[in-house]
């Protein structure tokens, strides 16, 4: 009787096995044949090859049309590995490519390591080697066909027609592995922009890929497209860019910067649209196409003036006395002060024994004339009233100070104003946090005294200076400053199209701009006086560990202006001595169309003046 038992219970034993082996089996089959597409894959790539179509990038011109950036036909070799036969003859490859033996061993090993092409599939195509010329391309053309698993992708590659703006323009390279993480869009050996606009309107520019599905042979012969093209999607082309620059202002002031180091950013007050936007070193845009692309990239990255540096919108930089038309404006508002208001100035600012130096002047002087002279006593005392002995007002110094701070944030310091370039700087406005901190609460408005003329911790970014300018011009708002005026078939991000009012009074403004006037007619401005449009203007020498630094900024004409420019020579001295001129012959150009005679041999001067930095020149 047991042995009967133990007999039922193998029977059902070996029964449950089968059944769960059958089980085992019809899942597999069914994870393979309906779940998986690995078979397919390989079915799928034995039958078809299909191929990318990319699409052209858009073009880019300047404001009157004018074309700065298009395309040119490249070739790029392409690898299946599946079908990239071990009797490949490796060294007529080479030949034909023009590569070495080591080469060929390194890109193929690259293409199979996924840690750095993550994509990797052998069954679809991979880059082999980018951008071949015209010349290698033709002898690889007639080789092609003993070279199984290798192909031609016809591409474009970028083309600047001159070497110019080149940190406004950016260029292109090949993606990274965190561009294909970031965006699935992307493949390896796709192209994307790196800088500039290339980079900021890069999904407006790439345009949309398109796909041909053709039909192959049991040999791997490409017999045509399946179903006639049916399936084929076409590219769609990149959109095209309109830039706000003005091309010859961009090349004038390009000109001007030569063999120094510094910024020139000039804005249309009406729109906020940058005109130009110069910073030197630079370097030309056409080093960075093609396959020597990483090289003197490798050169400009390791150059020690720094020419991949946007200085105009990362240089941070003590702003000097151009930020005295803030404390104006600040002090005018609260109540500090009235336009009538006299401070005296004994060669500068002296009280409880501080000191702060300037220059001589007539003393005591009201708001116009101090900024027309660029007193630094005058507004010292207006920072020191404001922060010290309008208790009754702001009950701290703290509260008084965080007011102080928050209008310089409505006139556009002390964060990023948001331009549509990718690497913008926030520069620097402290606040009462900062100072409890670096003081451990114990401060007033004497510590932090220098401020009030653009020093101390104050910093700022060039277009930051330039887009004072515009605010001033406009009387008290601005536009956010952007690069690009019109993309093709888009309208223009509302971010550019809305007005930013400070916290300043609009009667405040009338009276900066007539400070303003009046340096230019007679101040430290008085270079201006020349021109008919009615310029406006205010210096600023700012203090360095070496060699102070010249800047300006101003706008013209006076009434309906139409640009504001900002001026930063590094360790170019006073103020007048390089910022006032360049910044009338940017003004000039932009406002007559074309430099006077006379004006036209200053620009050839400024052009070739070196300035010295340690112990090498520019």
């Amino acid at each position: 009787m047991k042995d009967k038992n133990d007999l039922a219970e193998r029977k059902y034993i070996i029964a449950a096995v089968a059944v769960v082996i059958v089980v085992v089996y019809i899942i597999r089959l069914f994870t393979l044949q309906i779940t998986s597409d690995d078979y397919k894959k390989s079915a799928d790539s034995n039958a078809f090859l299909k191929k990318v179509d990319f699409p052209s990038r858009g073009n880019i011109t300047d404001r009157n049309g004018k074309l700065l950036v298009f395309n040119q036909p490249a070739y790029d070799i392409m690898v299946v590995m599946n079908e990239a036969k071990d009797h490949l003859d490796t060294l007529d490859l080479c030949k034909a490519l023009n590569i070495t033996r080591e080469e060929f061993d390194r890109r193929m090993a690259t293409i199979k390591d996924k840690s750095k092409n993550p994509g990797y599939s052998r069954f679809t195509e991979q880059l082999f080697l980018p951008q071949l010329s015209d010349k290698d391309f033709s002898i690889f053309q007639e080789k092609m066909f003993r070279f199984p698993g290798f192909y031609v992708q016809r591409r474009s590659i970028r083309q600047y027609q001159y070497n110019l703006a080149a940190h406004v323009l950016g260029d292109v390279a090949e993606v990274s592995p965190a561009d294909i993480e970031e965006d699935d869009y992307y493949q390896p050996g796709d192209y994307i922009g790196k800088l500039g606009v290339e980079r900021s309107y890069e999904k407006q520019l790439r345009g949309v890929k398109g796909i041909q599905i053709l039909l192959r042979d049991a040999h791997g012969r490409i017999q045509g497209r399946y179903q006639n093209g049916a399936l084929d999607r076409k590219p769609v082309p990149g959109k095209n860019l309109t830039l706000s620059l003005d091309y010859e202002l961009q090349a004038l002031g390009e000109r001007l910067l030569e063999g120094k180091i510094g910024s020139i950013v000039a804005i249309e007050p009406s729109t906020g649209e940058v005109l130009c936007m110069v910073s030197s070193p630079s370097y030309d845009p056409r080093m960075m196409v093609g396959r020597e692309r990483s090289k003197n990239h490798l050169l400009l990255s390791q150059d020690q003036w720094k020419p991949l540096l946007n200085r105009s919108i990362m240089g941070q930089y003590p702003p000097g006395s151009t930020f005295k038309t803030t404390q104006g404006l600040t002090f005018l508002s609260e109540g500090i002060i009235t336009p009538s208001t006299p401070y005296p100035c004994g060669h500068g600012f002296n009280f409880k024994g501080l000191h702060v130096g300037c220059h001589g002047h007539a003393s005591p002087l009201a708001l116009v004339p101090a900024l027309s002279t660029s007193c630094n006593g005058f507004f010292c005392w207006g920072l020191y009233h404001m922060i010290n002995t309008h208790i009754s007002k702001y009950g701290t110094v703290q509260n008084a100070m965080d007011t102080w701070r928050d209008y310089m944030v409505s006139m556009g310091f002390g964060y990023r104003l948001g331009v549509d370039l990718p690497g913008e700087k926030r520069g620097l406005i402290p606040n009462a946090t900062f100072y409890d901190k670096a003081y451990k609460g114990s401060w007033n408005g004497l510590t932090v005294i220098s401020i009030a003329i653009g020093q101390g911790e104050v910093n700022a970014t060039p277009l930051q200076i330039a887009n004072l300018a515009a605010t001033i011009a406009n009387r008290g708002y601005y536009y956010v400053p952007h690069v690009v005026r019109k993309v093709q078939g888009e309208p223009l991000d509302t971010t550019f199209t809305r007005r930013h009012f400070t916290k300043a009074d609009r009667k405040a403004y009338d009276y900066v701009v007539q400070g303003m006037r009046s340096s230019a007619l007679g101040g430290t401005c008085k270079a201006l006086a020349r021109y008919e449009f009615m310029a406006c203007g205010k210096t600023g020498t700012a203090q360095n560990r070496g060699h102070d630094h010249s800047v300006f900024m101003g706008f013209a004409p006076m009434d309906n202006p139409k640009i504001a420019v900002a001026v930063y020579v590094e360790n170019g001295g006073w103020g007048a001595t390089y910022g006032v001129p360049i910044g009338g012959l940017i003004m000039e150009k932009y406002i007559n169309g074309k430099l006077s005679e006379a004006s036209e041999k200053k620009a050839s001067e400024f052009q070739h003046k070196r300035i010295a930095y340690g112990s090498a020149e520019r």
